[in-house]
């Protein structure tokens, strides 16, 4: 029975993986700010490391990196690629004002027009900033398409550069899972 389960779980792991974006599809990404200037880090061993093209344009990248999901990145993402913008209704004519009073309209809309708002950050989703894990997203399909867990043991620029190493180490055995010997 401990057999049938097994094989159940990796039919389904191996069906959701031929389904998810393909790694080897992207070829330049850009990276979103990071906790403690660890993008800084990435890119350089990225660039070093001639794995992927690292664009300052989030525009022309295949995927982003970065190290946190949810709300945070959907609104960066949002700001980034805006999504298209829905044709407003045409409106009718205005309605005549009362005699006597003034038009309190604008006071009612600046308490009731919540366009352009930001939510606030406690509103946010328990995929915060999290603490070693990295996630490539490809900007198309809002996939993530690879992530890691690698915390840094320490603060300091030799060990965010150590860790930022074997991150972009990690992709590379990703990419290429059989190299040729």
């Amino acid at each position: 029975m401990k057999t049938m389960k097994r094989s159940l779980f990796l039919f389904c792991l191996a069906a959701a993986l031929a389904g998810a974006a393909d790694l080897g599809s992207v070829h330049r990404v850009y990276l979103l700010p990071m906790a403690h200037g660890m993008d800084q880090y990435i890119a350089n061993q990225l660039t070093n490391g001639h794995v992927f093209e690292v664009v300052t344009d989030p525009k022309l990248a295949d995927a982003l990196l970065t190290d946190h999901l949810g709300r945070g990145f959907e609104a960066q993402y949002d700001e980034i690629f805006p999504p298209p913008v829905e044709p407003k209704p045409a409106k009718a004519d205005p309605e005549p004002k009362a005699k006597g009073g003034g038009d309190d309209r604008g006071v009612i809309d600046m308490f009731t027009n919540t366009e352009n708002k930001v939510a606030s950050p406690s509103a946010a989703s328990s995929f915060g900033r999290t603490k070693g894990t990295v996630f490539l997203v490809e900007t198309k399909s809002r996939q993530v398409v690879w992530s890691t867990y690698a915390p840094p043991k320490t603060l300091s620029g030799h060990e965010l550069n150590h860790t930022a190493s074997e991150i972009v180490g990690r992709i590379k055995k990703d990419l290429n899972p059989n190299p040729k010997k």
